[in-house]
């Protein structure tokens, strides 16, 4: 695999997609960004981020959304061989409650146009972005991907199952291999301020209650955005491959006789919400004060993810604590923040 290749990252401007342009341009390769820079959050933040990349001269940005499929084919064709890291989509649970068409268009209009321009520019590699959520209603703790996802409950996490089935059809049928990867709950500097994270902090430091779902009773396997980066470029150098010993008699729904792969990338170390907050509090010097609100739709008590086909295959080994993380997010939103003011 030709890890000098160029490397199209969709959602360059989002959180995620700004660490890993980042971390691959500061290993020498060439990326495209591409974002749409849609409203769902403060643009400037966005922005921000291209600021950053900018200061790369192996960094261009495209302004098209992931919707727009005879811009992709503009974009892929003049491109030539690339690998890609599809990150680009409408997030949010409870978004997605109030707001369904949003991740029709970019979700599954989106991924299919990424998926077809992907088949007719021979890529080498697509990562694409899943998410713990599709596991749904299932509590059968730690998750893992040989388990059936056949109960969403949110739309959401719909729409990245059917991304799943959608990369499978077109690694089956086109031989392009695929990769998905299922983030649990990813945190740290430059994030979405829809996160909770980012919204603790703002309210804290306002004096403003903070809002505490399900009373508390929450456990999430918090996953800092460096270990999630580190895994997500083992995953795109090592392309997805057919599991030569798939029986289809007994369907792995994680493998495939197709160059299809899906593998969990989390934290495998679930914290309490409440112990979450506590290390917040400690960064930054002051008492939350909590509002206490029930379970909301959508949502799920406990996330906690079984990361060891991601380590087998790649070395996948995050190793940041909350205590260590959180602290880094402070102590860049305190600065970003002066900066902005």
């Amino acid at each position: 695999m030709d890890t000098n290749a160029t490397v199209i990252v969709t959602g360059a401007a989002g959180f995620i997609g700004f660490h890993v342009s980042r971390r691959l341009l500061a290993r020498g390769q060439q990326v495209i960004g591409l974002d749409n820079l849609n409203d769902y959050y403060d643009v400037r933040l966005k922005q921000a981020r291209l600021a950053r990349l900018a200061e790369s001269k192996q960094f261009s940005f495209v302004a098209a959304g992931v919707e727009d499929g005879a811009a992709l084919q503009r974009i892929f064709a003049e491109a030539g061989p690339v690998r890609v890291v599809h990150l680009a989509a409408q997030a949010g649970v409870r978004y997605s409650i109030d707001h369904p068409e949003a991740y029709v268009t970019s979700n599954l209009v989106g991924f299919a146009n990424i998926l077809e321009v992907c088949r007719h520019n021979h890529a080498g590699h697509l990562v694409f972005a899943s998410t713990s959520s599709v596991y749904g209603a299932s509590q059968m703790i730690p998750f893992s991907e040989h388990a059936v996802t056949d109960h969403p409950v949110s739309f959401y996490a719909a729409t990245k199952k059917a991304n799943e089935a959608m990369a499978h059809s077109y690694a089956y049928l086109y031989g392009l291999p695929c990769t998905g990867l299922r983030f649990f709950t990813v945190y740290g500097p430059w994030g979405r301020p829809d996160m909770a994270l980012f919204k603790f902090t703002q309210a804290i430091l306002a004096g403003t209650p903070i809002p505490v779902f399900n009373n508390g009773n929450m456990v999430r396997d918090f996953t800092y955005v460096d270990d999630i980066v580190e895994g997500i470029l083992k995953a795109l150098d090592q392309p997805a491959a057919p599991n030569l010993n798939w029986n289809a008699k007994a369907p792995d729904p994680a493998t495939s006789s197709a160059p299809y792969r899906i593998y969990n990338i989390g934290n495998s170390k679930p914290v309490n919400l409440m112990r979450y907050i506590e290390v917040l509090e400690q960064c930054l010097g002051r008492k939350a004060i909590m509002d206490f609100q029930p379970m909301q739709p959508g949502d799920v008590p406990e996330t906690y993810a079984d990361t060891s086909e991601l380590e087998k295959a790649v070395g996948y080994k995050p190793d940041t604590p909350i205590e260590v993380g959180v602290k880094r997010f402070v102590e860049w939103y305190l600065e970003y923040t002066r900066k902005k003011s």
